[in-house]
């Protein structure tokens, strides 16, 4: 169990020097037993107390990290129950689910979809993470070919499904530079899967019927010092599973029972055979606590949705999505190309975005920091107004790449149109635009025709 607030204070400095941005070792103190802070923001902690402390230092879920290199994903390291309280800090990870009685054009069929499956959309790539690829056959010699297969056709972070903990070894060896997550340790086989941790360092999915299974197998695990793990708990069953899912990060976080405090794995690919159900039992879980979620299949209509889904989710809530701050070219845009302006709330941008693209016209979009808001919003905050619109024309080089001095403005801020001008020194001409993302393209056709 995790130390309590006063038993961290008595191992701190107690100097309350403000370093940590708290104005007491004690209230640092408090924030740590909570999760809320990490020991290394007190820099005068002794060496000795930061032995001490590194437990009570970690999340109440700890950070598991799947795979290695560019495509690693990691999961845990969350704090809270609800996103409002704090935001959730790293999204979970669907994989693709290959069963190795799948012929071999199938399984490169489905690596093939998985691969290309990838969306970029508010600056981020929505992506499948990893390839779940299970012992469905039986066959240990069977199951190694189909992961022999799938690891030299993706680089994709793998999780391997077998109960024989002697095929689970030779295969763990012999990938453990990729790190795969080995599925699963039991009340049985947890003193195997143990030496094979120890051995490759690969994280492990432990894998009980109930919470005293789970207990009994982690408290094994952590004695062993082998923290790298993922818990799959529950008999497939959709309501038990959320049941569980929700206990286990109550017990972590409220209790901070370390036993619990790791990510989860959930296989929805088990709990509907059909793919919409699938899909819809998947979305449950990615609100309520799976870190990893397998799926059967890699179709766009059923992932993209839980990926945007998943997006929303792991977003703060605290902080609007935002685009990058930058002139944007559409349709390769030449020196007397119009140049529009707008905010950088991302749904203001991907919806001006989409509707220039959908005009024809060559475009420049130029898109300003306002920390996010939306046209109207930053304006009367003050982050949208002449003075701030001017500065940010000058420094933004679109005076390098066109010859245009006409700006165009959205609608709802006609009134910059005058003082805009004054600030841009006479050099501009200020163009109102439509109020209406909707009557983008038409304005702009018409602009190009003058």
């Amino acid at each position: 169990m995790s130390l309590s607030g006063l038993e961290i204070f008595k191992k701190l400095p107690k100097t309350n020097c403000k370093k940590c941005g708290f104005p007491t070792c004690l209230a640092f103190a408090m924030q740590l037993a909570a999760g809320k802070v990490e020991l290394e923001k007190c820099p005068d902690v002794s060496e000795e107390a930061k032995s001490e402390l590194s437990e009570a230092s970690q999340p109440p879920i700890l950070k598991v990290e799947v795979g290695s290199g560019d495509q690693a994903f990691t999961v845990g390291e969350e704090n809270v129950l609800f996103r409002h309280e704090r935001t959730f800090i790293n999204p979970n990870a669907f994989a693709v689910t290959i069963k190795d009685d799948m012929s071999k054009q199938d399984i490169e069929k489905m690596i093939k979809q998985a691969e290309s499956l990838e969306y970029e959309r508010v600056g981020q790539v929505l992506k499948i993470e990893g390839i779940c690829i299970k012992n469905a056959s039986g066959d240990g010699q069977k199951f190694k070919e189909a992961v022999e297969t799938v690891a030299d056709l993706t680089q994709k972070p793998l999780i391997l499904v077998c109960e024989d903990p002697s095929v689970m070894e030779a295969l763990a060896v012999s990938l453990k530079d990729r790190k795969p997550l080995l599925h699963a340790a039991t009340v049985e086989t947890v003193d195997q899967f143990i030496e094979i941790a120890k051995k490759t360092g690969c994280p492990v999915a432990v894998k009980g019927k109930d919470f005293d299974a789970v207990a009994q197998i982690t408290e094994k695990m952590r004695a062993q010092k082998i923290k790298n793990l993922v818990i799959d708990i529950g008999q497939r069953d959709l309501k038990q599973d959320f049941f569980n899912q929700i206990a286990l990060r109550s017990a972590a976080i409220k209790k901070k029972n370390r036993l619990f405090g790791y990510p989860t794995i959930v296989f929805a690919d088990e709990l509907a055979q059909d793919p919409l159900k699938e899909t819809l039992a998947a979305s449950i879980f990615v609100a309520k606590y799976a870190s990893i979620i397998t799926l059967s299949n890699a179709s766009p209509q059923n992932i993209y949705p839980l990926m945007v889904f998943r997006q929303n989710i792991y977003t703060d809530p605290r902080q609007p999505m935002q685009a990058e701050e930058k002139v944007y070219a559409f349709g390769n845009p030449d020196a007397n190309s119009p140049i529009m302006i707008t905010t950088n709330f991302s749904l203001t941008y991907f919806i001006i975005s989409g509707e220039i693209e959908n005009s024809k016209i060559p475009s420049w979009l130029m898109v300003m920091n306002v920390e996010g808001q939306s046209v109207l919003t930053a304006w009367a905050a003050g982050k949208f107004i002449p003075e701030l619109i001017a500065q940010y024309i000058k420094k933004s080089g679109i005076e390098e790449k066109t010859e245009n001095r006409e700006l165009i403005i959205p609608g709802y801020v006609a009134q910059l149109q005058g003082e805009l001008e004054d600030e841009l020194d006479g050099k501009w001409k200020v163009v109102v635009g439509p109020r209406e993302a909707g009557e983008v393209p038409k304005f702009l056709k018409e602009y190009a025709a003058k």
